[in-house]
Parts: structure tokens; C-alpha cells; sequence
């Protein structure tokens, strides 16, 4: 078995005018090559992005759906499993650091993407971003910033989410609260003198509240793999989802890819979440007044749709006191986020210095 990732995943990626392996150039449509540097256009398909239905997709699985077999390599370390560029036989994990072996690559059917977000921002300007965000660090390990310096610690890498659509219907009980001011008579002192005064309270007056709320939701985001912690990768959002391109793996070229890890159904548990916080702020702005509690919510989840997209995203992996830390870019907008150590040595350094001024302060102060 090939386990060239170049056979499945990069095919016909050849350039029109001397042959040469084509990598995607961010932020325009066309494939510009390695070699002789001659742009080639990525054809416009005008394939349309369908929803898929996701009863239908339960009850019949793969068989309806568009499929597509991949070459993965698979880490050791973090368990991620991503693409390789062709004619690579060892790299970095993207998502830890740790050595990846195509040796060790496996093919396997998967859902294939309905569309994808190409990135926006090219290596260079995502690395100077990454670099600067990372200089901003205080106390953070001298070796780190070494790492910044190296633009091949950050790779472009498409992550795989879900997207839900779904409509819904919630039944409420709960409370409505309105603020009042009453007063009381209390003792206040002014001046050293007490006297008995009327002070303004302020109270709420609670009163029964119920009705129905209906929500359409369109395109919730989960993103579907779990290399990466969800709160930092959470943060890259908002995606300008309005401009997902039909999927065409000519996008993919030169970058890797993720394959989802997250399976359809564990998704929609996790859409149904940010859908249910939604709906709170819909039902509390329906009860009104100035507080509000909601005592019963029940939610019926109907015409639910979903699909399999790609997202832009930079990652740099950064070990150090064996732990491994993250830093992520948006591929669409820049923006950064991701873990950051500290270097307790720079924080103690730091403590004993600010110590040393204060001592060195209160000693001139004493001899003048």
C-alpha cells in the first residue's frame, strides 16, 4: 500500500507549465508553483453548499453521503491525526511537538467536507503576528522567544468542524422580577453624629412568568477534533462563515489537514449547548423586567441539519518543563490566541529586584 500522502490528498496538483508540485497561495485563488513560480487559477465550480439531513444521515450513515479516503499520520503523543505534505517522511506534530513517521501513516474512509474557509493571511504575516503577540509575553521563558524566531514552528493546518442548523421550540416556566425602592429607618452617623434616618432600599417584586419561544439557528459552530483545548481555539472565533468555498482539495496544498475526531451525533450535543444559551437569553428577554429566572426550559430540536467544513487555523507546539503549550492563529484574520508559561525564574528575579529598590529606598530615605 502507498502511504505517499501525495496519492490521495494532493493528486493532480501538478504545474500546467513545467510539472512541479503547486501549493495554494492564501488569500487568492490560484496555485502558484514551487518551482518556476507560474500562478495557476483554482476553476470556480459553482457547486452549491448543502445542508445534510441529519435524521437521514443516522439512520443510513455513509451510504448516502460523499466519502473520500485519506493517508493520516498519526501521533503517538497527542493522539491527533493530520495529513502530511507530499514527498515528507518526517515531521513535527502540529498539535505537540512530537516526531511524526509516514511509516506509520494509515488510509481511512471519512465524511468528505461540504466546504472549507481558504486561508486569508499568507506564512509570513501569520508568523509575524504569532511573534509579536509572544514578545508581549511577560515572563516568559527566554527559549520561547527563540522559538518565535523560527518561522517553521508554525505550521498552517485545517481543522475540521461541524456546522448545525436547527430549529426550536422551548416551553418555559419561570420568574419575573421588578425592581422597587422602599424605605427604611435606620441609624446613620455623619460627622460622629448618629441620628435615625429614612434610608432607600431597593427590593424585588417577583411574579410568575411563562410562554414559548422559537429559535432558528443557523450554522452553530463545533469544532470537530480533540488535539486542541476547546477554550483557546473557541477564542479564534468569529469565522466569516458567509464566504465558505465549495470544497476543493486544491486548497489543502501546501498545508495540512485534520481529520475529524468528533463523530456527527457527539457534535450536536455540544451545538445544543451553545443553542440552549441562546435560547435563555430569548426566554429572559420575552419574561422581561428587571431580573428574571428561568425554573423549567423544554427544548424540541427539529429539522436539523448539519456539515462537514474546514477552518483556517496557524499552530505552533512549544514544550517546555514537560508540558507542552500552544499558540494558534486565525488563518482567516490573524488573531491569536493560545496557552503561555511562565518562567519563575524571571517572576523570582523580578520579586527580588522590586525588594531590592524598596529596601535601597527606605534606607536613603533613613539617612536623609
Amino acid at each position: 500500500m502507498d502511504l505517499n500522502p501525495a496519492t490521495l490528498v494532493f493528486k493532480d496538483l501538478k504545474c500546467q507549465n513545467c510539472g512541479a508540485i503547486l501549493k495554494y497561495q492564501p488569500g487568492t485563488k490560484n496555485l502558484v508553483c514551487t518551482y518556476c513560480g507560474t500562478n495557476n487559477e483554482i476553476e470556480v465550480s459553482g457547486e452549491v453548499l448543502e445542508e445534510i439531513n441529519y435524521e437521514q444521515f443516522i439512520a443510513t450513515g455513509f451510504e448516502s453521503q460523499d466519502t473520500q479516503t485519506v493517508v493520516l499520520a498519526h501521533c503517538q503523543s497527542c493522539g491527533a491525526s493530520t495529513t502530511l505534505p507530499p514527498n515528507v517522511t518526517a515531521s513535527e506534530c502540529p498539535f505537540c511537538g512530537s516526531s511524526l513517521v509516514v511509516k506509520n501513516a494509515s488510509t481511512c474512509e471519512v465524511l468528505k467536507p461540504k466546504g472549507l474557509l481558504p486561508f486569508n493571511i499568507d506564512h509570513k504575516a501569520a508568523h509575524q503576528k504569532y511573534s509579536d503577540w509572544l514578545h508581549g509575553l511577560w515572563f516568559a521563558p527566554n527559549n520561547l522567544k527563540r522559538h518565535a524566531s523560527q518561522p517553521d514552528k508554525l505550521i498552517g493546518i485545517y481543522i475540521p468542524y461541524w456546522t448545525y442548523d436547527s430549529q426550536t421550540d422551548s416551553t418555559y416556566n419561570g420568574l419575573r422580577g421588578d425592581n422597587y425602592t422602599t424605605y427604611v429607618t435606620q441609624p446613620v452617623t455623619v460627622n460622629g453624629q448618629t441620628s435615625m434616618q429614612q434610608v432607600p432600599v431597593v427590593k424585588v417584586r417577583w411574579s410568575p412568568a411563562s410562554g414559548r419561544v422559537r429559535v432558528f439557528f443557523d450554522d452553530v459552530l463545533v469544532v470537530a477534533c480533540t488535539s486542541l483545548p476547546a477554550d483557546y481555539i473557541n477564542n479564534l472565533e468569529p469565522f466569516d462563515l458567509m464566504n465558505l468555498e465549495p470544497f476543493n482539495e486544491k486548497y489543502l496544498s501546501g498545508f495540512r489537514a485534520e481529520r475529524y475526531q468528533v463523530e456527527v451525533k457527539d457534535g450536536l450535543v455540544a451545538a445544543k449547548v451553545r443553542m440552549d444559551v441562546a435560547i435563555r437569553q430569548s426566554v429572559k428577554q420575552q419574561i422581561g423586567g428587571d431580573v428574571q429566572q428561568i425554573t423549567t426550559l423544554n427544548t424540541n430540536f427539529y429539522d436539523i441539519t448539519f456539515k462537514h467544513i474546514l477552518l483556517p487555523i496557524f499552530i505552533s507546539a512549544y514544550r517546555y518543563n514537560g508540558k507542552v503549550y500552544r499558540f494558534l492563529v486565525n488563518g482567516r484574520t490573524g488573531k491569536v490566541t493560545g496557552e503561555r508559561p511562565l518562567s519563575y525564574i524571571k517572576i523570582a528575579l523580578t520579586i527580588i529586584a522590586v525588594i531590592a529598590i524598596i529596601a535601597l529606598i527606605m534606607y536613603l530615605t533613613q539617612q536623609n
